[in-house]
């Protein structure tokens, strides 16, 4: 495989939406030699944007190739947007919520059927003509599979068949003791945020199959079911954190395998990934990881209960005349032919009749036919599914560090400081938490009079109240430098001095600037203070909103306590790192 073309190819969000449609009827296809193209119907695609940059090049090769259709011919232009993103666009004001500049599409290739029927809930409840409903063919297709260190799945693989529950729902103390391997200590693995990516919705919902031991027809009662709800909870209770983007998770492990200290990966806590097997794929050729393979690979492992297939259909919409219904029909019989399909296989897909190619199955240690597949559930059953989650999901353990620093209000942006900016995104963002986790408010700037520290508490440690954590980052003024370092240290060892092993720990910090603290000035030992320890993993995630913001320097911090680093320096961008980050508890 090009590694040019792969990285190039590399999912950017975590994502998903779905539909499908395939134009019924035939269509008469010709070559046609170069000449007039004016008669061509534009044909606009939204592509999920783990496929987009492979579809947009697809899209290039099929204008090339001069193809006719009952005397017509098709332009094809393609925009990647997630599916989440695109759902919510196709059921409102697209232009104003898609943020592509792109017209209105005439084709949806989302990541999943998943998302059609939530479209339809959404178009349902809008008092809309319902745009997804029906079926749709596939383009490509990759099961979720729980991804784990090749050491440690093929340890498990020698156990014989495991389920979802024998491998997620291991004991969070006990862990690895349980296979009589304590000195692999705890196990925790990493999901997306099943409200933002496909894998984490269907993650979630294939636990319920699990719990159920069934593989369709999945009901509301069956996800109120106490005996099913407990078991999802012990599954949740062993995520290290949750991401907006299972590609970073896999970065941030391919990161740590290759910094290896002493024979073992660094600053990971991670024991598995659930996660696309396509990605699996990637992440063993070094396509994740700057075209390095990482020391010790992957292992795909298929649960014995079964798990769900990611279908990536091709849905024509409403909106699409008959000429754009022809030109979409045979665009979709180009990408199923065989050259293009082969393509897909090149970065990890199986076809679009669900085969995998022999390189496939070699590279994620995987199978030809995985067993079972879960039939999606009713999409109300899903959307009760999202909605239970919030409950069911880990709680978490935040100290949010917000910087006051003097540049904090020196210069405005538009009408606003960027205190002000950064207050009412962490306000906003605050909401997307659950009463149940605990939140504690830190202001930092340098030594303020009557004070030896540089940070000082707002709010301590407790059940999150939205309203007197706002009235507290309201009442926060500014002045001074920034004390960065030392206050990232002191909240993390404060974190480690209240941690909970029931909960997600974390530091998240907010900071428009440098560390500009000549009394604690030494980041490499800042690194070696907050590097994760995988038994008591405290994370730390930063939100740089400024550009004079040492990004660069917050990206290793992050890093070393396997966390992440947002980039919000455009102020625009502030709310939606406030969802990203906060979507990871």
């Amino acid at each position: 495989m090009a590694s040019r073309r792969t990285q190039r190819w590399l999912p950017v969000a975590f994502a998903a939406t779905v539909g499908f449609a395939l134009i019924a009827g035939s269509y008469v296809y010709v070559s046609a030699v170069a000449g007039d193209r004016s008669d061509c119907v534009a044909l606009d695609v939204v592509s999920s944007t783990e496929k987009s940059d492979l579809v947009q090049e697809l899209a290039e090769r099929y204008n090339d190739t001069r193809r006719r259709f009952g005397g017509r011919c098709a332009d094809v232009t393609v925009t990647g947007l997630t599916s989440g993103q695109a759902m919510e666009a196709l059921a409102g004001d697209w232009a104003a919520l898609s943020g592509t500049g792109s017209p209105r599409p005439q084709v949806w290739l989302p990541t999943s059927t998943l998302w059609t029927g939530q479209l339809r809930l959404l178009d349902k409840a809008a008092g809309h003509p319902e745009q997804t409903p029906g079926e749709y063919a596939s383009i490509a297709n990759s099961p979720l599979v729980i991804a784990m260190p090749a050491t440690k799945a093929r340890f498990l693989q020698q156990q014989g068949a495991l389920g979802w529950g024998d491998i997620l729902g291991m004991s969070g103390d006990k862990g690895w003791a349980e296979f009589g391997k304590p000195e692999w200590k705890r196990f925790t693995f990493g999901k997306d945020n099943p409200n933002l990516s496909t894998s984490g919705l269907a993650a979630t919902i294939a636990t319920y199959y699990a719990a159920t031991g069934t593989s369709s027809d999945l009901t509301a009662a069956d996800v109120r079911d106490p005996k099913v709800t407990r078991f999802v909870r012990q599954i949740e209770a062993n995520v290290s954190h949750y991401s907006d983007d299972v590609v970073d998770l896999l970065r941030s492990l391919a990161a740590a395998d290759l910094a290896r200290v002493d024979g073992e990966a660094a600053g990971s806590d991670l024991s598995a990934v659930v996660t696309q097997e396509e990605l699996v794929y990637l992440y063993n050729t070094g396509a994740l990881s700057n075209n390095r393979k990482p020391r010790e690979q992957l292992v795909a492992l298929y649960p014995k209960e079964g798990t769900f297939n990611l279908d990536h259909p091709y849905v024509v919409l409403p909106q699409a005349s008959d000429a754009q219904r022809a030109g979409a029909a045979d665009f979709l019989a180009f990408l199923q032919e065989a050259p293009q399909q082969r393509e897909f296989a090149a970065i990890g897909f199986r076809d679009h009749e669900q085969t995998a190619s022999d390189q496939l199955v070699q590279v994620v240690g995987g199978a030809k036919a995985p067993g079972t597949y879960f039939e999606p559930p009713s999409p109300e059953v899903v959307q009760g599914i999202k909605a239970g989650w919030e409950t069911l999901r880990k709680k978490a353990n935040i100290l949010m560090a917000v910087d006051v620093s003097g540049s904090m209000t020196a210069n405005k942006v538009g009408t606003h400081t960027r205190l002000e900016y950064a207050m009412d995104a962490a306000k906003n963002g605050i909401k997307l938490l659950n009463s149940e986790d605990r939140v504690g408010l830190w202001a930092f700037s340098a030594k303020q009079a009557g004070s030896p520290l540089p940070y000082r508490a707002q709010l301590p440690l407790s059940r999150l109240d939205d309203r007197q954590f706002g009235a507290k980052l309201d009442a926060m003024r500014s002045g001074g430098g920034t004390a960065l370092y030392t206050t990232i240290r002191a909240a993390h060892r404060h974190m480690l001095e209240n941690y909970d092993r029931t909960r997600i720990n974390a530091v998240v910090v907010l900071t428009d600037g440098e560390n500009e603290y000549p009394e604690d000035n030494d980041l490499a030992k800042l690194l070696r203070d907050i590097a994760l320890d995988p038994d008591r993993p405290v994370k730390v995630f930063c939100i740089a909103f400024d550009q004079g913001s040492d990004l660069p320097t917050l990206e290793k911090i992050a890093a070393a306590a396997a966390g992440k680093a947002f980039d919000a320096q455009d102020p625009a961008k502030i709310d939606e790192a406030f969802v990203k980050l906060l979507s990871s508890f």
